[in-house]
């Protein structure tokens, strides 16, 4: 994300304009809009004119409008997204997501503008590298102006490469501070050994297997990044060894040398439960990934995560959740460590909204730690967390 102007005061009056790049810039956008919020962006709008004749003339022109948001959508782009493209229709079956996450902004116009009705709705489609401009309904809160300052730190990205595989299945994603992107998914028919002819056939379909992941895993893992601080394999049973077996033998084949040293520098092999992409959060937790990534924020939301699990069935009285009793701890002084989902600041209520805030204030003002989850990441997206929302120790 790319700050091009930013003018608040000491109230939190003010704006903020934004240029976003990727996917994750589009999240951060979604978690700053509110409802009620003044947003401005270039737009693309249908416009009739009457000629002297009466005869009527339509077209699209572009301009800037500003609206005062009532409705705010993020689609994101790690659900499968366009048609499958296919290789040998009736044997392997891919599917990817390599179009930018979209956001859309609607509201009423509230700038005067030529072609634009006063008051007429409108909805603005968020791209990537165009400006949009911020104005806060209540001000700029502390939250708001650490989401900012977070969103423009440059050199961000995908912190960690992961193929979650099975016999036949596999999906690519990548894992960044705030989200989990499923990029490609695969899925290779491979026959059953049967009689004689089963085994060859099995052979040929799990070397089918393995070379359309390897063409996928050049595609969609950027294994050359500087950033990237890890490359998990994961799958239940032997399939993550012969799929890294694979790599490195075909990455050696075609004289692929920066794959072949970024496997033996940051390739991990995880053992899994379930070739499925919510087995992520078992990736996470493994001791091997987890000293490998014990920097990032992620690797710390979830070890907190874990920590007040097993506080809550030890020590129950030192581990608070639900927000009532997380707010009475706060009044007291009593937190070290707040988890809360960023759910919360995106309530439609503007009195919700204002009490998290108050309430990540008052713990930071106390020396405590804050831990916002995001729930476009696996670490925010298991079920317990996402149930409560809200927890303290």
């Amino acid at each position: 994300m790319k700050l091009v102007s930013r003018h608040i005061d000491k109230h939190g009056a003010g704006h903020v304009t934004l240029r976003p790049e990727d996917d994750e810039d589009m999240w951060h956008l979604y978690n700053l809009i509110a409802e009620g919020d003044e947003v401005r962006s270039a737009a693309i709008r249908r416009v009739q004119r009457i000629s002297a004749t009466g005869s009527t003339e339509s077209h699209r022109i572009r301009l800037n409008l500003t609206i005062r948001v009532t409705r705010i959508e993020f689609f994101s782009a790690s659900a499968p997204g366009g048609a499958a493209t296919s290789q040998d229709a009736s044997d392997v079956d891919t599917s990817s997501s390599n179009s930018l996450a979209s956001l859309h902004i609607t509201g009423r116009v509230i700038a005067e503008n030529e072609h634009v009705k006063m008051g007429a709705f409108h909805t603005l489609d968020v791209e990537a590298n165009r400006d949009v401009r911020i104005e806060k309904a209540d001000g700029w809160d502390s939250v708001a102006i650490s989401r900012v300052d977070e969103a423009i730190i440059p050199g961000r990205g995908a912190e960690v490469g992961a193929v979650v595989c099975g016999e036949g299945v596999a999906a690519f994603c990548l894992l960044s501070q705030h989200m989990t992107l499923v990029t490609h998914r695969i899925s290779v028919n491979i026959p059953r050994k049967a009689a004689s002819s089963g085994a060859s056939q099995h052979d040929k379909g799990l070397q089918k297997f393995y070379q359309t992941l390897f063409d996928a895993f050049l595609r969609h893992i950027p294994y050359a990044n500087a950033g990237l601080r890890a490359i998990v394999i994961a799958s239940p049973g032997w399939v993550r060894d012969s799929v890294y077996d694979f790599l490195i033998a075909e990455a050696g084949r075609q004289g692929l040398k920066p794959l072949q040293r970024a496997l033996k520098e940051k390739c991990l092999k995880v053992h899994i439960n379930s070739p499925h992409v919510h087995s992520l959060v078992e990736v996470l937790k493994s001791p091997e990934v987890a000293s490998q990534l014990k920097e990032t924020k992620f690797a710390r939301e979830g070890m907190m995560l874990d920590r007040f699990f097993k506080m809550l069935g030890t020590d129950e009285m030192r581990a608070w959740y639900g927000p009532d009793h997380v707010c009475l701890a706060a009044d007291r002084g009593a937190i070290g460590t707040l988890l809360i989902s960023d759910n919360l600041f995106r309530s439609s209520e503007a009195a919700v909204r204002k009490r998290y805030v108050s309430l990540v204030e008052a713990v930071q003002s106390k020396g405590g730690e804050v831990l916002i989850f995001s729930s476009m990441h696996e670490s925010g997206q298991r079920k317990l967390f996402s149930f409560k929302l809200v927890y303290a120790l």
